[in-house]
């Protein structure tokens, strides 16, 4: 097996620029295990602030230095002096500062509380606008298109202890409708280096996004207050690290490290800048965290990273976000209320399911959840609200089989979304089957989420057999991409046989690509499995105009062949979509495969002969008579 921190080294690279904007924070490491009582002496001693150890490392601490300003140009080189002039220190850096948005957020009016009589359970008085729970048809959409959740509800299953944090701008858990499920043990402020993550009140109200958020998963229940959420009876957790001019490595490893055994889920509606041109990802700590999190959350089960997959519209790529594009996150598209999707998607071959944003006839009818002042919204809009809906899908799937562990968590995803009645509005992108019947789509990944069937399947799951990682086959060498022609690409491989990193089921599929172009955004990418299933895995981005950075090691990832055996040639297929000549090479390509050595499923019964896992099941068992 690949020793993981070297594969985490293959699979964080990318092609950022050199920072220019530089925070007032630093990582100092202390050379021995001395603990935070050291590392506050160290930094009185050179007139900062420690605000904790990094991942609970009792070398790595996070300062903070008051008097630099929290943006400047260039390294303060008079500080980072004193703090290595200090015998106890082994060195110290200081933090870039990059942008992080909150997706999905637009100025939106405040409404007045509604008062309706109680229609039907749940008897909130939002509950009839939140068609993506219960879809009759209201605001124009189409009935039964929504979560299924009143089928998990009528399982006895509403969340009961599993916490979610919202990662955000702060949450309001003084709201009537959260106040009660609340854990304020999991929750931090890391934006103020305090236990109360509270939003910042602004006229516009830009940091009610949390507050919205978490109201998707957990609002109460018959209240008379708002709506409902989907994991009505669950917990939410408040982690406070948006609410600042630039982001850090360090806030950022630590909102996603903080009590990985108390917090079950981990909810993102944010990511690099969605304007069609960036190329980023976690940083080198993000990324410990998160792999961390994974092998050692939730006590060894692994913590589930929820993802929103973007706002950049058909203009951008989720795959050339390294968050939403990770295997360890579950990436959420979003699909408004009559089926299709809504403009401001991204698409992608990384994308697992979609949940729903915004209504079709009306588009100021969103998502009705929570807002600040103990107020309610129908507006929240954007992947932004999607991802906290699958958070929620997720809780109810937890107190179903509390020893899910997080690849379990997105092999349910994959076999019980439903295509339902989702479209691409400009028939762009058909559903397609991959070579063992799992339909999928390359907006909505493989479709809608699925409580009720989610949290059935749930009480009947056997965890999946081990997963292995089988560096399947470089090619090295430097070809040149022709302006009107395609260069094809191939890996013949044997998934690792015979060694202790084979791969005979696949899960994810990583196309770990260096390449540089005259137009970074006219490049398209296009692998093909063994079994015949196509994936673009990077598409035309017409705001891209880099010509210098390009690509390097960056793994673009697809989720379509999930479930294929993998032995055979692999190809792939770079080339120009452009109407001006274009010019570039292609220098690496690796293909990474991820999955099983054993087949996934077996000991499942099968209750549908029609199901997805039905079909699959059959599929494994035919391969395994070749």
């Amino acid at each position: 097996m690949l020793h993981l921190v070297a594969l985490m080294t293959l699979l964080a690279a990318s092609p950022l620029q050199s920072a220019d904007v530089f925070t007032n924070s630093f990582l100092v490491r202390l050379n021995g295990d001395h603990g935070e009582q050291a590392a506050r002496q160290v930094a009185q001693r050179a007139g900062f602030e420690s605000w904790g150890p990094v991942l609970g490392s009792n070398r790595d601490f996070h300062f903070v230095h008051r008097a630099l300003p929290h943006a400047r140009s260039k390294r303060s080189v008079p500080h980072t002096r004193r703090l290595k002039a200090d015998p106890m220190v082994q060195f110290a850096v200081q933090q870039s500062g990059f942008k992080r948005v909150k997706r999905g957020y637009n100025p939106l009016k405040v409404e007045n509380l509604v008062q309706l009589q109680p229609h039907e359970d749940p008897t909130d008085p939002y509950f009839p606008f939140q068609w993506y729970l219960k879809n009759t048809g209201q605001n124009g959409g189409k009935p039964k298109l929504d979560l299924n959740v009143e089928a998990a509800w009528a399982q006895g299953v509403t969340g009961k202890n599993v916490t979610t944090a919202i990662m955000d701008d702060g949450v309001d858990y003084m709201h009537p409708d959260l106040k009660f499920n609340y854990n304020a043990r999991a929750s931090y402020d890391f934006s103020s280096n305090d236990p109360f993550p509270y939003p910042r009140y602004t006229d516009d109200w830009f940091n009610s996004h949390g507050t919205r958020c978490a109201g998707e998963v957990a609002a109460a229940r018959d209240n008379k207050v708002c709506g409902v959420g989907v994991a009505y009876d669950s917990k939410i957790a408040g982690i406070r690290m948006l609410d600042q001019p630039y982001m850090t490595d360090l806030i950022e490893a630590n909102s996603m490290g903080h009590e990985p055994n108390l917090i079950d889920i981990y909810s993102a509606s944010w990511g690099p800048t969605d304007d069609g041109k960036t190329v980023d990802g976690p940083r080198n700590a993000t990324m410990r965290a998160i792999v961390r999190g994974v092998n050692e959350g939730r006590n060894g089960l692994g913590n589930i990273y929820v993802w929103a997959s973007g706002d950049g519209g058909e203009d951008d790529d989720c795959n050339c976000d390294g968050y939403a594009a990770s295997m360890w996150t579950v990436s959420i598209n979003s699909a408004i209320n009559d089926g299709q999707n809504a403009h401001y998607d991204e698409s992608c071959s990384s994308t697992l399911a979609s949940t729903f944003s915004n209504g079709a006839k009306d588009p100021n009818t969103g998502v009705a959840t929570t807002d600040l002042y103990g107020k309610c919204t129908t507006t929240h809009s954007g992947t932004s609200a999607a991802a906290p809906e699958a958070a929620g899908v997720f809780a109810l799937a937890l107190e179903a089989n509390p020893q899910l562990t997080w690849r379990d968590i997105q092999h349910l995803t994959v076999l019980t979304s439903k295509r339902n009645s989702l479209y691409d509005a400009k028939s762009r992108f058909h559903w397609t089957m991959n070579g063992v019947g799992l339909e999928f789509n390359h907006l909505f990944g493989f479709g809608v989420l699925d409580a009720g069937a989610m949290v059935a399947l749930a009480k009947q799951w056997k965890t999946v057999p081990a997963r292995y990682h089988c560096e399947a086959g470089s090619v090295t060498r430097t070809l040149p991409i022709p302006s009107k022609k395609s260069v094809v690409l191939k890996i013949e491989t044997n998934a690792c046989a015979g060694t202790d990193t084979q791969v005979s089921y696949l899960e994810h599929v990583q196309a770990v690509v260096t390449l540089n172009s005259s137009r970074r955004g006219d490049v398209e990418l296009f692998l093909t499995s063994p079994m015949g299933t196509k994936s673009m895995i990077l598409s035309k981005r017409p705001n891209d105009d880099d010509a210098h950075d390009g690509f390097t090691k960056w793994p673009f990832m697809t989720t379509h062949t999930w479930g294929e055996y993998p032995q055979g040639v692999w190809t792939i297929e770079v080339r120009f979509n452009s109407q001006t000549p274009q010019s570039g090479f292609i220098k690496e390509w690796t293909l990474m495969l991820h999955g099983t050595r054993d087949a996934p499923y077996s000991d499942l019964p099968v209750s549908d002969p029609h199901s997805k896992l039905a079909l699959v099941k059959k599929a494994h068992e035919e391969r395994k008579k070749i």
